[in-house]
């Protein structure tokens, strides 16, 4: 069954364009590691960022639970220390898993 990955940022405004690009850059090396199917970039409206934040959500789509591991495994920790050295301190993520559809 497939895999909904989900990445809530919260992001000071101030630094909002340079992460953006950044993001995109981080989301097209993501999508060519095995299992990634797609994602999209969404900007948060509701609830709204707090002053000078700005909220986006990516969602990833896995094919299944296990090449979500092997990601988490073998590609996170370098991936997200990426963002935390550039951006590190201006920022804050939270993830959520969700299965995609019902059996």
């Amino acid at each position: 069954m497939s895999v909904a990955y989900e990445v809530n940022l919260d992001i000071d405004a101030a630094i909002a364009a340079d992460y953006r690009a950044w993001l995109d850059g981080h989301v097209r090396e993501i999508l060519a590691l095995p299992g990634f199917t797609g994602a999209q970039v969404c900007e948060v409206l509701d609830p709204p960022a707090g002053d000078g934040r700005v909220a986006l959500s990516v969602q990833y789509r896995l094919v299944d639970a296990e090449a979500l591991d092997a990601y988490l495994r073998e590609h996170a920790p370098r991936l997200r220390g990426d963002g935390m050295a550039r951006f590190g301190g201006r920022f804050t993520a939270t993830r959520r898993i969700m299965r995609v559809g019902t059996e």
